[in-house]
């Protein structure tokens, strides 16, 4: 596990070994602590910053980099 630190001082750990496939780099999962019992979110392996958010579809988007995950639950009724 690799530790990161949120812009507010919080350590957080980087799974490398847990990821999500996006448009320019993968998605990490990020815990809360190095025993994985809390996930935090998403980590972008291409830009290496936190600031990512995922939506109610599971579409993950990186926020300075535009990194992005397709949805995993999409149908022609989300158009």
């Amino acid at each position: 596990m690799e530790e990161t630190t949120t812009p507010d001082g919080e350590t957080l750990y980087v799974s490398r070994q847990d990821g999500e496939r996006g448009s320019k780099g993968p998605f990490f999962v990020v815990y809360r602590s190095p025993e994985r019992e809390r996930r935090y979110g998403y980590y972008c392996g291409h830009c290496e910053t936190l600031d990512t958010a995922m939506d109610t579809m599971g579409r993950i988007k990186c926020n300075r980099c535009e990194n992005l995950r397709k949805a995993t639950e999409w149908d022609a009724a989300h158009e």
